[in-house]
């Protein structure tokens, strides 16, 4: 114990410095706490607050010397923050134990820290340092796949993420970028194995190991703990190679004293260094779980090492298992959270933090800061302490709202995010802004004929029939027998990897199934033609055969192999089978002459005989192509220019359908269905479409955003506004029942 009055500065007084400067104070010290952030806190604890930035590393070094110049200062630290540059800086100023900055710097910034390991031969990826995206590019080229981008100089998994396809490099890096407060990136190779976590105190150059916890990492591809137990269930012989690696990196570092945090992954090939900063780890591991393990009060042995004397007690107490879980809601605006009281009296609960408060708006996490809260618990076995961990995530029930309490600009601020300006989610989308931009949505060229489908149907007008009795309006309709709210189809992308890679293919079917089945609509499923894409698909179909799924395959196979997948999709319960003739020629298309397979009336007759269910033909764009297949048996005509992306001068498919429609109904009446989509923004354009002859509208973009958004309930929002808006349209035109459309033509004109 400190037995006369000593004053150390804290660096940080956030959640996880809270407990150090605590334990500070009980230590008798005086404790002088740094932080930006004067209501944080651990701020209301320090016997003098500073306010300074953990990062301003002349500041910090500034205000300690006029401090030092009042009263004597005898120690300087930080917990849980990558503030170690800033520690060793002010340590050196005013000439205290601590790390030379060269080696605390090093430990701080990724590519000298890989730099350091490199000169000394230890084991870590591959890496290259990159400042421009092609830079990126070629490194991405040369680096075993997958990789990961990181910022060098940011913590909590902040801009980090996992690249497996090249497509997804450009989000990636911009990503990295914006979250290096430097504009420096890494880019190394990922290493496949579990995680684990492991504090260290260095003492007169002797390493004493403080726990080695199991890292619980999910939500790819980014890098999000949900949670660690202490100690790891490693075999000895894994645990002691990545306690040897991260010796070897902490002489590496030359760090002589305090205390170093790694991330060791257990690879195939050994122990490799993640990552190691010259501190104690966050995430609650060195403040609650290995004394809740071990008995062993770990920060009190760095404050006294820090103070230049040896630790006084790392002896373990007891041999317990200690986990800590992250809450993960999902996406929405918090109504309650209830519970926390229930969870803290179950036994082995030791502390809750929920860090969400009703009115916060919570997406799914993409850095380790965005989780609602943690819980830590303690048992005697790891079973135990996980069981009662996973108990409390189920007691404490944090209500999201419904999608009726969401708002589409909620909506769409959450979508930015997610597509990190992939998309802008303007309030008008018409192309204009983005014109020969977008990444994976955008149309071919310069986006002219993405541009071309808004302004023709902008260019359609109802006249109004107000004076009429009142009457309920009716916007359901059927589809081959099975039931819809009003005739929309959400028109799915295949490239979803395109459009970031922040949502993963499984996540986005979900949304899109999901969404589609709560809100009554139609759902359409598109082939991205990767095999394991391919029966993913198929498994959400077979487990959600009460919806409508229209599954189209891309026609890049071989006839054989269609109709393959075809019978295939049939038996896993798919309603209506179908192709996709429509090229895809914009700038990020896998698609080329050389792999893209045309398909003659005659092959399209074969797939149709191939299956029983209505078949569709995606890509049609004229009368003599729709005649075509009508003959060779098509059910399904959907006409489609792939949003402009097919090629730049094309027409909008609404100056097509109409001639499409009334010649394929004076042949074949209404036993050939129609459906439309591009450019289709609101009801009131959902109702021109149908009007002009197509069954179903087919609507992209806006539950694209809808779902990237707020995932299936955005949809379903999305899906309800549409129908609001597609009454409202019926109401203004004397229109009760959707059905009775063909009544309403006359009031629909192009205004040129």
């Amino acid at each position: 114990m400190v037995s006369e009055q000593k004053r150390i500065i804290i660096i940080g007084a956030g959640l996880l410095q809270t407990p150090a400067i605590k334990i500070a104070k009980e230590l008798g010290l005086f404790a002088i706490v740094f932080d930006y952030n004067k209501d944080a806190t651990g701020m209301k604890l320090a016997d003098l607050p500073v306010i300074a930035s953990t990062r301003d590393i002349e500041g910090c070094v500034r205000s300690a010397k006029n401090i030092a110049e009042k009263m004597k200062i005898d120690a300087v630290i930080t917990v849980g923050t990558d503030a170690s540059s800033t520690v060793a800086a002010v340590q050196a100023a005013l000439e205290l134990p601590g790390n030379k900055f060269e080696d605390a710097y090093a430990a701080t910034n990724k590519i000298r820290m890989r730099e350091r390991f490199r000169k000394h031969n230890i084991a870590q990826p591959d890496f290259y340092p990159i400042w421009s995206y092609e830079e990126a590019l070629s490194a991405f080229k040369k680096l075993t796949k997958p990789v990961v981008i990181k910022p060098v100089d940011n913590m909590g998994a902040r801009g980090v993420m996992k690249i497996e396809r090249e497509e997804h490099l450009l989000n990636g890096f911009n990503r990295a970028k914006s979250a290096s407060p430097s504009g420096e990136i890494i880019l190394e190779e990922y290493m496949e194995g579990p995680e684990l976590s492991i504090d260290m105190l260095i003492s007169d150059g002797e390493i004493y190991v403080t726990g080695v916890a199991d890292r619980l990492i999910e939500y790819p591809p980014f890098f999000i703990e949900i949670g660690h137990v202490i100690p790891s269930n490693l075999p000895q012989e894994q645990i002691d190679d990545a306690i040897d690696v991260m010796k070897q990196g902490i002489r590496a570092l030359g760090l002589k004293t305090g205390a170093a945090k790694g991330d060791i992954k257990v690879t195939k090939d050994g122990a490799k260094i993640g990552e190691i900063a010259a501190r104690l780890s966050g995430g609650f591991m060195s403040a609650y779980t290995y004394p809740f393990s071990s008995g062993v009060n770990l920060i009190r042995n760095a404050i006294e090492i820090s103070l230049g004397l040896p630790p006084s007690d790392l002896t373990p107490k007891w041999d317990k298992v200690s986990v800590e879980k992250a809450f993960i809601p999902g996406s929405g605006i918090v109504e309650s959270i209830d519970g926390i009281d229930e969870a803290l009296s179950i036994e082995g609960v030791k502390e809750i933090f929920m860090r969400a408060k009703v009115g916060d708006i919570l997406t799914n996490p993409t850095n380790n800061l965005e989780k609602a809260g943690n819980v830590i618990t303690v048992a005697d076995t790891r079973d135990e302490a996980i069981a009662i961990a996973n108990k409390v995530l189920d007691t404490v029930k944090i209500k999201l709202t419904t999608h009726k309490s969401l708002t589409l600009e909620e909506i769409k601020r959450s979508a930015r995010e997610k597509f990190n300006g992939i998309c802008k989610c303007c309030n008008v989308c018409d192309g204009l802004y983005c014109h020969g931009q977008i990444y994976g949505i955008g149309g071919s060229g310069g986006g002219e004929s993405f541009m071309r489908n808004i302004k023709s149907l902008n260019e359609y007008i109802f006249v109004p029939n107000l004076i009429h009795r009142h009457f309920e309006i009716n916007t359901e309709t059927e589809f081959f027998g099975s039931h819809l709210e009003a005739p929309i189809a959400m028109a799915a992308f295949s490239d979803i990897e395109n459009l970031g890679g922040i949502i993963s293919k499984k996540e986005y079917l979900n949304d899109v199934i999901n969404g589609s089945i709560n809100s009554g609509i139609l759902s359409i499923l598109l082939d991205n033609g990767i095999e394991e894409d391919y029966y993913s698909m198929l498994q959400h179909v077979s487990s959600n055969q009460s919806s409508v799924n229209t599954v189209i395959l891309k026609p890049v196979r071989s006839q054989s192999v269609l109709i393959k997948r075809l019978q295939e999709a049939e038996k896993a319960g798919a309603n209506a089978l179908g192709i996709d003739i429509d090229i895809d020629n914009s700038n990020n298309s896998n698609m080329s002459s050389s792999n893209f397979s045309t398909k003659t009336d005659k092959d399209i007759q074969e797939l149709v005989k191939s299956v029983n269910v209505p078949f569709v033909v995606k890509g049609i764009m004229g009368v003599e192509d729709a005649l075509l297949c009508a003959r060779a048996g098509v059910s399904i005509l959907y006409i489609s220019n792939k949003g402009g992306r097919s090629m730049k001068s094309v027409p909008s498919t609404i100056d097509v359908l109409g001639s499409i429609a009334k010649t394929i109904r004076a042949k074949y009446k209404h036993n050939i269905k129609i459906i439309c989509d591009g450019g289709f923004r609101d009801g009131s354009d959902i109702l021109k479409g149908y009007v002009l002859g197509a069954d179903i509208i087919g609507v992209g973009r806006p539950f694209t955003i809808a779902s990237f958004g707020k995932g299936s309930k955005g949809i379903e929002y999305q899906a309800s506004l549409f129908i609001d808006e597609i009454k409202r349209a019926m109401c203004s035109i004397g229109l009760d029942d959707i059905k009775n459309i063909s009544s309403m033509k006359k009031q629909l004109f192009r205004n040129i």
